[in-house]
């Protein structure tokens, strides 16, 4: 029970950790080194903790996906932001 609490830790800690960082990508033209950079600068932290949590690397899709989750969650976040201005509704 423990093994799958862990493993679904690091799962969310990947979704979480990438969405700021999906949020920032949005800032920059799709392939250019900015994007790339923001795409790619969790991975290394999440292979460490994976490793360090005693998973194989049979375990990178969960990872992989986590991270691929929380960069579309946060580029969504930033497009809604931008439409709606950044800005709360007041009610009058």
């Amino acid at each position: 029970m423990l093994y799958i609490s862990v493993l679904l830790g690091l799962v969310l800690f990947a979704i979480i950790i990438n969405l700021p960082l999906g949020y920032l990508r949005q800032n920059y033209e799709k392939f250019s080194f900015g994007w790339y950079f923001y795409v790619h600068i969790s991975i290394p932290l999440i292979i460490f903790l994976r490793i360090k949590s005693g998973f194989s690397w049979r375990f990178i899709p969960l990872t992989l996906v986590g991270a691929m989750v929380g960069q579309i969650l946060g580029g969504k976040i930033h497009k809604r932001r931008k439409v709606n201005g950044g800005q709360k509704k007041e009610n009058v």
